[in-house]
């Protein structure tokens, strides 16, 4: 993997920016990174010179970002494959399937989401893939995965903000009687169980809004957004009103017959930071 590096093409969106301000004040990168890139001479023109920090740059100048040391430790699993929805110099926005975890849990392991994406992203001499926000294993859905340090860090910090709006679609069971509401109560872990949370009043701030699309018989289809993101956030708010989520035996729902519980991220949307345009990103 010597060869490889990790870089992105960019073309300036204002007149007389230098590449200091676009890093700190546009892309808020953080220091170090900043002094690094600058000391690598990271940053070159399209026919790979060098350019000085300090000039400011024509709108629509050609830049080429290179990150020398950027690679993640995610082994390449080819013999999986994720659909990819949306992909791009900067992000790859790619369907987890249900019962596949997000990423291994130790450096060796295999067989997840990120392992997948690492073998995309290495057919294409790319090293680095780093996710921006999970799923837990049992949830199907999109998720979005950086794919140069500095995408990874604006990425990170939309999520922070509340800058991306990402959409559930939830069976619960039960019919549920209210058109739409608002769950709001702290969520902590669950004391005698260790993968469990449960609502808390010492636990952290968790707001789901939620909307009802269909009711069945016996359950109810609702979407649902995400205030926070906490761990089990949706099981855990519709199990403490009486709804578990259908299929979510650890959280009281009902069993389904393929045994995988009902509940997928559908759509994930958000002001692009590179580009400036809108991107919806929907599995149908």
């Amino acid at each position: 993997m010597d060869n490889m590096m990790t870089s992105f093409p960019y073309k300036t969106k204002h007149d007389k920016v230098t590449i200091e301000e676009l890093l700190r004040n546009d892309w808020q990168a953080g220091k170090k990174t900043v002094h690094q890139m600058r000391m690598d001479k990271a940053v070159t023109d399209s026919a790979g010179e060098p350019l000085d920090w300090r000039t400011p740059l024509e709108i629509g100048t050609d830049l080429i970002f290179h990150f020398k040391d950027a690679a993640s430790s995610y082994k390449q699993d080819e013999t999986i494959t994720v659909p990819i929805l949306f992909e791009d110099e900067h992000i790859i926005a790619a369907l987890k399937p249900s019962n596949m975890a997000t990423h291994p849990d130790d450096a060796d392991g295999g067989g997840t989401f990120m392992n997948a994406i690492m073998a995309h992203v290495s057919k294409n001499s790319g090293t680095y893939a780093e996710h921006v926000h999970r799923l837990d294993k049992g949830t199907e859905g999109i998720v979005l995965v950086a794919k140069h340090p500095i995408a990874k860090a604006l990425f990170d910090r939309m999520i922070e903000e509340r800058s991306i709006t990402r959409i559930y679609h939830a069976e619960v069971d039960g019919r549920v009687k209210r058109m739409r509401g608002t769950l709001q109560y702290p969520i902590g872990r669950d004391r005698h169980h260790p993968t469990r949370r449960r609502v808390s009043p010492n636990g952290q701030d968790a707001i789901t809004r939620f909307k009802i699309i269909e009711r069945f018989e016996e359950s109810t289809l609702i979407e649902a957004s995400l205030e926070s993101g906490r761990t089990h956030q949706i099981r855990v708010h519709f199990s403490h009103i009486g709804h578990p989520v259908k299929g979510d035996t650890l959280y009281g729902g009902s069993e389904t017959e393929d045994g995988t519980y009902r509940l997928v991220a559908k759509t994930v949307k958000f002001v692009h930071p590179f580009t400036g345009e809108q991107t919806d990103i929907e599995i149908s």
